[in-house]
C-alpha cells in the first residue's frame, strides 16, 4: 500500500480489529436509520400523491385505532437504538482504558509537526513505527495550540491540548504504511501537518529499534536532566527535610495544603515543575521556583518519565507516608533559572 496514492480516502482501509468493529457499528446504524426513515418518506410521498388537491378519494377519518401498532412503532425503534447505544458505549470504554501492558509512546504536537519518542529514547518526527499485535499507548500534549491526532486506519482521533495530557491507544493487526493527520485547524500550515504510521512485524520492529541510533532511554535522559536542572539539590531522595522525595510518588495520592488529595499522575508532575505554587503540598512551604518557559516540552516528558519509574529502578528511598513537618526555610536551587540545560536538544523549527 502506498499512502500517497489516496491522500484523502472516503473509506480508508482498516488496520485493527477495533477499526473493523467501528466500521460495522457505523454500517449497522446506517442501515437501521434507513429502515426507520425510508418508510416514513415513502408513506409521505404516497399520501401526498393520493390525497393531493383535486383527487376524488375518501377523506373521512376512521375512529379505529391500533394501539399495538403504535406501541410497536415506539418500542421497537427505541430498543434497537438502545442496543446501538450499549454497543457504542462499550467501544468508548474500551478506547478509554488501555491495557496495562501497552507500550507507551510520548507525542508532542507543534506547529506544524508531530514528534514521537519511544520508551528506549528513539525519536521520530512526522513518522511513527509500531509493531503488530501489541497495544500502543500514545501520551500526547501540545507545545503551542490545539491539535488533533487522527489515524484513519485505526478509526481514532483525539485532541492534543497545550498544558494537558491526552491519550489514545490502538493495536494494529496487519503490517503496512498508513496516514497520520492533524484534524484540528492549527494555523496556516495545518494541511501540511501529517505523517506516516508504519506498522511492522515484531521482528522487523525489533530490528528497527536496534538500528535507530538511540543512546539512552527516556528515563535515563530524564535522570541526567534531573541533575542538570538542580532538582537533586532538594529532591535527593534521602533528605526529606528539605523537600519530599519523588521516589514512589507516581500514582499515589498527595495531600494538599488547602485540604483534599490529588493523584500524582503525569499532569500533576508536569504542573508542579512548571507551576509549583499551584495546589501547594501539605507540610512544605512553597519555595520551589517555577520552570515555566525554561524547560521545553520534550524535556518535561523525559523528566516525568524518570520520576514515573518505580523506586527500585531509580534506587531512591521510598516515599514517606505523610508529607508534613518540613523545616521553615528551604534554599531553592540556584543558577537553574538563568540557563538552559546543557543536555537540552535544539528547539524544533
Amino acid at each position: 500500500m502506498n499512502p500517497n496514492d489516496h491522500p484523502i480516502a472516503l473509506w480508508p482501509a482498516s488496520a485493527s480489529a477495533s477499526a473493523v468493529e467501528t466500521d460495522w457499528l457505523i454500517l449497522a446504524f446506517t442501515v437501521l436509520t434507513l429502515l426507520l426513515v425510508v418508510p416514513i418518506f415513502i408513506g409521505v410521498t404516497i399520501f401526498a400523491i393520493r390525497y393531493r388537491d383535486g383527487n376524488k378519494v375518501n377523506r373521512q377519518h376512521s375512529d379505529r385505532r391500533d394501539r399495538m401498532l403504535e406501541l410497536g412503532w415506539m418500542l421497537i425503534p427505541f430498543t434497537l437504538t438502545l442496543f446501538f447505544f450499549a454497543w457504542g458505549a462499550r467501544m468508548f470504554m474500551d478506547h478509554k482504558n488501555p491495557p496495562a501492558n501497552a507500550t507507551r509512546i510520548e507525542a508532542i504536537g507543534k506547529q506544524w509537526m508531530w514528534k514521537f519518542q519511544h520508551p528506549g529514547g528513539e525519536a521520530e518526527i512526522n513518522d511513527l513505527h509500531v509493531p503488530t499485535g501489541e497495544p500502543i499507548l500514545i501520551n500526547m500534549i501540545s507545545q503551542d495550540v490545539i491539535h488533533s491526532l487522527y489515524i484513519p486506519a485505526m478509526r481514532i482521533q483525539v485532541e492534543t491540548l497545550p498544558g494537558r495530557y491526552t491519550q489514545l491507544w490502538f493495536q494494529a493487526d496487519r503490517p503496512g504504511t498508513f496516514r497520520i493527520y492533524c484534524s484540528e485547524f492549527c494555523g496556516t500550515d495545518h494541511s501540511a501537518m501529517d505523517g506516516l504510521l508504519t506498522v511492522m512485524t515484531p521482528a522487523d520492529y525489533s530490528d528497527w529499534l536496534a538500528h535507530s541510533g538511540s543512546s539512552a532511554s527516556m528515563a535515563e535522559a530524564g535522570k541526567s536532566l534531573f541533575s542538570a536542572y538542580g532538582c537533586t539539590g532538594c529532591h535527593r531522595g534521602t533528605d526529606t527535610d528539605r523537600a519530599p522525595t519523588l521516589a514512589g510518588l507516581y500514582g499515589r495520592p498527595v495531600r494538599l495544603a488547602g485540604g483534599g488529595t490529588v493523584a500524582a499522575d503525569d499532569s500533576f508532575l508536569r504542573d508542579k515543575i512548571q507551576n509549583p505554587g499551584h495546589n501547594p503540598i501539605a507540610g512544605y512551604p512553597q519555595v520551589m521556583p517555577s520552570f515555566n518557559g525554561i524547560i521545553p516540552e520534550d524535556e518535561l516528558t523525559r523528566l516525568v518519565a524518570y520520576i514515573r519509574q518505580p523506586p527500585t529502578t531509580r534506587k531512591l528511598s521510598a516515599l514517606p507516608t505523610p508529607l508534613i513537618e518540613a523545616p521553615p526555610s528551604i534554599v531553592a536551587p540556584s543558577s537553574v533559572l538563568a540557563q538552559r540545560s546543557p543536555l537540552a536538544e535544539p528547539s524544533l523549527p
